[in-house]
């Protein structure tokens, strides 16, 4: 039978609070609260002005602005399944979520997130094809080839997130129904479960996600492995193309090695605050440094700011 609610782990661990008291705890939970304030406007603020830049200049107006705009909005929606959630209970005695909130929440963290691995996936075939196929890239890369490949990132996405909620929502849950983390995943969850079947349920996560996650990983690899051998193959002439390379495999580097590192590597099953930091490391600091990557390292979008702060210093100039 499921639960009405589950409770989770509070932001600080209750050690801290015995040995700080409870000023020291408060002044920590503030602190906290607002470093996670902070974050999500960065998060928000920096991926909405890369979607607005790719919306309104006809410079950004290209396969690799339009892919760029859709990862820009996927950050956002992905760091809104948590941070939101996370901020709501750091000051809240009772950190709960029903049950039916907690599966709404792995749904759409799981559905954002394979939509993501795919997404990057999309856009490291088409720098494959603009570098590799330059002469038939117009054709190759159409308008409505990069519909249907944002389109299948998000129902690739969604439809293995919506196995996984299905599955794990018909779990029995009995006991103890504390999830020992700061927010739902999947994980975390099966280890509330008293069903024999948790462990077929976890074979099949592993199998999804492994799924979508190599798949796009593969996807990405062999297409650097393409790139890569033309910038060789061909010298000077071809570095400059593969400049424009630079920010997305920043961007594959941090989301895939963060995810890695989060899933793959063994680690202390007993080390709450490891978990933790593995969490926020890959649900909470890669939507936020997409946008800081991309507005450093990539010509054409600081560019688009330049041209867009100036637009605005003129309008304001002539109120």
């Amino acid at each position: 039978m499921s639960p009405k609610s589950l409770q989770r782990g509070n932001l600080s661990s209750p050690t801290m609070f015995l040995l700080l008291g409870f000023s020291s705890a408060y002044r920590a939970q503030v602190t906290l609260c607002l470093c996670f304030t902070l974050i999500y406007l960065v998060t928000v603020l920096g991926n909405l002005l890369i979607v607005i830049l790719v919306w309104l200049d006809a410079h950004l107006h290209s396969p690799m602005y339009f892919f760029l705009g859709h990862l820009s909005f996927l950050d956002i929606c992905y760091s809104s399944v948590t941070l939101p959630k996370i901020l709501g209970d750091s000051f809240s005695p009772q950190k709960t979520i029903s049950f039916v909130g907690c599966i709404t929440q792995i749904y759409f963290f799981l559905c954002f997130g394979g939509s993501e691995c795919m997404l990057l996936a999309a856009m490291a075939y088409d720098r494959y094809l603009a570098i590799c196929h330059p002469l038939h890239y117009p054709v190759l890369m159409s308008k409505k080839m990069c519909h249907c490949l944002v389109a299948v990132s998000w129902l690739g996405g969604s439809f293995s997130s919506l196995i996984q909620a299905f599955l794990t929502a018909r779990l029995p849950f009995c006991g103890s129904n504390m999830i020992n983390h700061l927010f739902c995943e999947l994980p975390f969850l099966l280890k509330a479960s008293c069903s024999p079947n948790a462990p077929l349920n976890k074979a099949a996560l592993y199998v999804l996600a492994g799924t979508i996650a190599m798949g796009s990983f593969l996807l990405t690899l062999v297409s650097y492995v393409h790139i890569i051998r033309a910038v060789l193959q061909k010298g000077a002439g071809m570095q400059r193309a593969f400049a424009t390379c630079t920010s997305h495999l920043t961007v594959v580097s941090l989301f895939f090695g963060a995810g890695a590192i989060a899933y793959l590597v063994p680690h202390s099953g007993g080390s709450k605050e490891m978990d933790e930091v593995l969490a926020l490391l890959y649900a909470v600091a890669t939507p936020m440094l997409n946008p800081i990557i991309y507005s450093l390292r990539n010509s054409e979008v600081k560019g688009a700011v330049r041209k867009a702060l100036r637009r605005g210093v003129l309008q304001m100039s002539a109120k």
